[in-house]
């Protein structure tokens, strides 16, 4: 047994079960107190609060909870550790501010091992981010040269990563895309991607992947290298699975498992047809959804669902399909951009993205614009946004536009 410092608390009614998670957890090391509710947890707070919460919660509690750890530590993560028979559970955990889960009962605990691996380098990054300018300033010069060594990684990552991005402002298919990304740190662990798969269809994805820095970083050098993958092999005809969202899921999933980095990603895919006028997706436990918004009619989110990609064997995700009747925006987001959105709980933030998309904010420029991020220099996460636009009815100037090989429309930079 290898000592740790890191304090741990479980929250769990069930004395059984918070005595087998406190024994394993103190053989593994780490202090640890269980109590079997938020009262009597309290006590604990009065002294110094934990590195880390293990609870048995509704989700309302937990987003209580979670609100209330915010104010008082800046980021003490809270794993939600209880019975989930469906993803749904799974989901309303994550979206009440758990940062992860736990399926009791614990079959295999080396899934707490590689949670906490994670939450702790995310809680180290926090600190880090918070003491970075006083750090600089006390550090030896080996420190300050070690530092520099670093920085000048990290801009080659970050340069890497931009170039793996496809072309701004460009038309496929008749329709006109754009993105963006804004990473919190130099590099970013969101990621995106669209291109023409025919001359009928446009495939469009954005992926959020699970923690910071490197080591997300190369996830997305994996994604880029996955979807060049797929669509060589549909050209040769030796695999479609590009051509369906939720096999194109399954690749990533089987991707991310074998590289055993321990990282997981949420995505959501889609496919556009041109002759058919409708969008194909699977959500890999995306969010927020996309916002899609029709001319001179509603703007909503996209319904769908499914499991995060790279944390299950043999996992299946549904595909959803929608008409696209009428000209059309599509919004896709990280979820990066509800921490800059002015609101103080989850469903005003929601509410108040529809409202901007709705009061004509259908491009990067102008959303960007409304949100203030290109004068924002430290932001809390990632963000990325992708803009999809019809304009095969809409603007008869662009009618006929001729596109080159990289799917860049003639004088469009």
């Amino acid at each position: 047994m290898t000592s740790r410092t890191e304090r741990i608390l479980i929250i769990d009614p069930d004395e059984a079960a918070r005595a087998e998670l406190d024994r394993y957890l103190v053989s593994r090391g780490f202090y640890v107190h269980g109590y079997g509710s938020i009262t009597e947890a309290r006590r604990l707070f009065e002294d110094r609060p934990p590195d880390v919460i293990f609870a048995d919660l509704p989700p309302a509690t937990i987003s209580e909870l979670t609100a209330c750890l915010k104010d008082e530590s800046g980021f003490l993560p809270l794993i939600a550790y209880s019975h989930a028979s469906e993803a749904s559970q799974v989901i309303e955990a994550l979206r009440a501010g758990a940062a992860d889960f736990i399926r009791k009962p614990l079959s295999d605990r080396s899934v707490v091992e590689d949670v906490l691996g994670r939450l702790f380098d995310r809680v180290r990054v926090h600190r880090l981010n918070q003491l970075y300018r006083q750090e600089l300033e006390e550090a030896n010069s080996d420190l300050r040269e070690g530092i520099s060594e670093l920085r000048a990684d990290q801009r080659a990552g970050r340069k890497v990563q931009m170039k793996m991005l496809p072309d701004r402002q460009v038309i496929l298919n008749g329709l006109a895309i754009d993105h963006l990304i804004k990473p919190s740190l130099f590099l970013s662990g969101d990621f995106l991607d669209y291109f023409r798969i025919s001359d009928d269809e446009t495939l469009v994805y954005i992926a959020d992947v699970s923690g910071h820095g490197a080591s997300s970083a190369f996830v997305t050098v994996l994604l880029k290298n996955l979807t060049n993958r797929l669509q060589r092999n549909l050209r040769r005809g030796s695999s479609d699975d590009i051509l369906y969202p939720a096999r194109f899921l399954q690749r990533i999933n089987s991707e991310l498992l074998d590289t055993g980095l321990g990282k997981h990603v949420t995505v959501f895919v889609g496919i556009i047809s041109a002759s058919r006028r409708t969008l194909r997706y699977a959500v890999g436990a995306h969010f927020p959804m996309p916002v899609i918004a029709f001319e001179d009619s509603e703007t909503r989110f996209l319904e769908g669902s499914g499991l995060p990609v790279g944390l299950f064997e043999d996992p299946e995700w549904d595909e959803y399909e929608i008409p696209l009747p009428r000209p059309f925006h599509l919004m896709l987001f990280s979820d990066g951009i509800l921490e800059v959105l002015d609101a103080e709980n989850l469903d005003k933030k929601e509410r108040q993205l529809l409202e901007l998309i709705s009061g004509g904010r259908h491009t990067i420029a102008s959303l960007s614009e409304a949100l203030h991020l290109e004068s924002t220099s430290e932001l809390p996460d990632d963000i990325a946004i992708v803009s999809v636009t019809d304009i095969r009815l809409t603007d008869p100037d662009l009618q006929g536009v001729s596109v080159t090989d990289a799917g860049k429309p003639a004088g469009v930079r």
